[in-house]
Parts: C-alpha cells; sequence; structure tokens
C-alpha cells in the first residue's frame, strides 16, 4: 500500500500491518534477510542501482529489505513520508546532527534532555565548528531569543528525561519555522502511540527504539522520520556513507515489538498514572513528576498533546543520594537499570546514571537533584510494584 492508503488505518492496524511485503515464498510473518550483498541481473543493472537511476537493493550497510519493512512501518505510525534506522538512538541524533549541519551552524536545544544528548552537542559538535545554545524547554521566550540567523535546527525531548516537563510542540515549531529553521523532536518517551509531533508541526522525529519501540529491552537501535525529500537529500547521504546502520535481526525484532505497541503504551500509561497518584499519598515522597498528574505543572498541555501520560515517574525523596540508593538497593522486584521501555520495571537514580557526566551545576540547571529516582513503570501487576516499593522504604 502507498502512505497515503496506511494513513486511513488506526495505528494498531499500522503497527501490524504497515511494511510487510511478502516474498514468493508466501510467509506470514516478517523474514529476516540475513545478508550483507545483493546480487545483480548484469553490469548494467548494478551500475543503474548504483547510480539510483532504477531502485533496488545495493549493500546492507544502506539498503536492507527486513530494515526497510521496520522503516515503512514507524514512518506510517508517525504520520511521516520516510523512516531512517540507525544503530541506537544517539546515533539517531548524531546522524540527524551530522546531515543537517556544517561549520557556523547553531543549534537551540533544551536543557532537559538526556544526558549524551548536551554532551554531543556540547563537546562533539563543537569540534567541528557547531555552536549550541541551551534554553529552559517550556521558556518559549527563551527559544525566541536564542534563535539566530545561522541555526539550523531547534532540539525538543518532550516529556522529558527523567522530569517528564512537556513543552508545546507546536508553539515551539511556529518559532522554528518562523526563522527559517527546523524542530526535531525525541519522541522517544512517547512513542507515535501517544503523541505525534510530525501532526503538531515538528520537521523531524528521532527515537531510541531499545525503548519502547522494541518494549522488552533485547536490541539497541534508533530511528529518524520526516519528510522524504528532507531525508533523502540531508540525512540520508550520511548514513550511507557514513554507515551507522541497523542490523536486519535488530529490525526483525523491532517489527515484533511495534505489533504490541499501542496496546502495551496504554497499559504502560495505566500502570504509571496509578502509581503516581499512590506516590503523592506516601509521606516519604517529596514531590512526584508525571504528566497525568493534576498537580503537573504542565498537566493541560499533556492532556491536549499526548493520548495518554506515558509510562515514566519520578519522585524525590528524603536524605538527598544516600536515601534515594537506600530506597532502590532496598527494592527485591524492580530492577536496577537505567534502561528504560521494558516490560519489566526498572529503577535509577538519575544524578549518577543517565545524566552521571554532567557537571554538578548543569543537574541544577535541568532540575536533577541528588535525591530523585526515576521508575519506568512496566507491566506487571501495580500492586505487586507498590507493594515492592513500600517494602523497600520501611
Amino acid at each position: 500500500m502507498t502512505d497515503w492508503e496506511w494513513q486511513q488505518y488506526a495505528i494498531e492496524t499500522q503497527a501490524i500491518r504497515a511494511g510487510q511485503r511478502r516474498t514468493s515464498e508466501q510467509e506470514h510473518s516478517d523474514p529476516i534477510f540475513a545478508t550483507s550483498s545483493y546480487v545483480f541481473d548484469s553490469a548494467e543493472d548494478a551500475a543503474a542501482r548504483f547510480s539510483g537511476k532504477i531502485p533496488g537493493n545495493i549493500y546492507s550497510r544502506f539498503t536492507n529489505p527486513t530494515v526497510r519493512a521496520f522503516e515503512e512501518r514507524l514512518a506510517a505510525l508517525e504520520s511521516g513520508e520516510r523512516c531512517i534506522a540507525v544503530t541506537s538512538g544517539m546515533a539517531a541524533i548524531a546522524t540527524t546532527a551530522f546531515g543537517l549541519l556544517k561549520a557556523g551552524d547553531h543549534v537551540v536545544c533544551s536543557r532537559s534532555v538526556f544526558g549524551n544528548t548536551v554532551l554531543l552537542f556540547q563537546n562533539y559538535l563543537s569540534k567541528f565548528g557547531v555552536t549550541t545554545t541551551f534554553v529552559d524547554m517550556t521558556d518559549y521566550a527563551a527559544w525566541e531569543t536564542a534563535v539566530r540567523p545561522e541555526t539550523r535546527f531547534l532540539f525538543l525531548e518532550t516529556p522529558s528525561n527523567p522530569l517528564t516537563e512537556i513543552a508545546d510542540i507546536h508553539r515551539i515549531a511556529t518559532i522554528a519555522r518562523q526563522n527559517g529553521s527546523l524542530l526535531v523532536v525525541d519522541n522517544c518517551f512517547c512513542t507515535p502511540a501517544l503523541q505525534k509531533p510530525l501532526d503538531l508541526g515538528a520537521d523531524i522525529v528521532v527515537h531510541s527504539a531499545t525503548k519502547y519501540l522494541d518494549g522488552q529491552g533485547r536490541c539497541v537501535g534508533g530511528a529518524i522520520v520526516g519528510r522524504q525529500e528532507l531525508l533523502d537529500k540531508e540525512i540520508y547521504p550520511f548514513l550511507r556513507t557514513g554507515g551507522p546502520s541497523m542490523s536486519p535481526f535488530n529490525a526483525w525484532v523491532f517489527l515484533k515489538g511495534l505489533e504490541t505497541l499501542a496496546i502495551r503504551m496504554r497499559a504502560h500509561s495505566e500502570n504509571a498514572l496509578n502509581l503516581a497518584e499512590w506516590l503523592e499519598a506516601q509521606s516519604w515522597v517529596k514531590r512526584v513528576y508525571y504528566p497525568g498528574l493534576p498537580s503537573h505543572p504542565q498537566h493541560e498541555l499533556a492532556v491536549r498533546q499526548q493520548f495518554a501520560g506515558g509510562g515514566i515517574v519520578s519522585f524525590e525523596v528524603e536524605g538527598g543520594r544516600e536515601g534515594a540508593w537506600n530506597l532502590i538497593d532496598s527494592t527485591r522486584l524492580l530492577s536496577i537499570t537505567a534502561n528504560l521501555g521494558d516490560v519489566k520495571t526498572t529503577i535509577t537514580h538519575p544524578a549518577t546514571t543517565t545524566h552521571g557526566r554532567l557537571s554538578e551545576n548543569e543537574r541544577a540547571a535541568a532540575g536533577i537533584s541528588e535525591g530523585l529516582v526515576r521508575i519506568a513503570v512496566g507491566l506487571e501487576n501495580i500492586d505487586d510494584i507498590r507493594r515492592d516499593l513500600l517494602r523497600a522504604f520501611a
């Protein structure tokens, strides 16, 4: 089917059917094309494919049927025209940056992003003459002020990691468009099951497929979704030359993950809201961060912009790092790991894991305290999750 035809179906159907092309074997499940290269009918055929005169597989660094199936399925889910699959979520951001930026360009980035995203812009892209201005994600005047004539794109992660702050995608997209810049949105926490940045005005969406797109913590991968012309002209050439390529096996695992994405995200959100409400009632919890709570500062925006609150709950406890570590170490059911998006509930201390490479001042500016704990709420029985935390506190 064409991209337009897939948009006529609900997301649950797209997640199961889009992108599949049966071979002559008439398989019902998606096949894994475990091949590095492809055979051409003739030297002329090979030359035509390499030059782009005719479509077809060339080399699995940049063309593979299993990877293409994942790309087409995710593009359909995000209401995008094109998807490029890469090796990791950070590779998705780096590939986007290397494809779009040149020396002298400027980026405006939210302070409330994954720690390695800050380091990529601050420590590595700066080596190639790219400058970055970091702003508070909900200070829209700061976004407007930070934009310069040489600003190539604005970068945003919403909800943010780990405080689940919400930024108005449409409003920031308008700022970008008025200044001739692009808006890139990291949609890792919500996935297209809960939020569609392209429909809200974003130009590019990036994903860590490692998280909710997989859903069971099995593989590492990333993806970039946007307009066909923009991705083909600016970003795909870097994939073809630089080679941050997704393996066919990982693409197949992500295809299987996408099949249950919508139902999983609803279940994650239901469990997370239940846990957040319970945590707010606990005397040993100082503050809870979750978009589905009326106490969240951007709750009304979250209700308008997202279909549900997502699976991430963060909260502060008394006693700073010692209090947070004692709680984490005393759990028995929850997995102590910095990964998220798994059916298994995970718990971590952001100040010393996901954001541990940032300076103390940078963490303070991002609102990440020593007493902050982040839980990626899984699909276990919610009573068991609550019981494990209550036992850990006691």
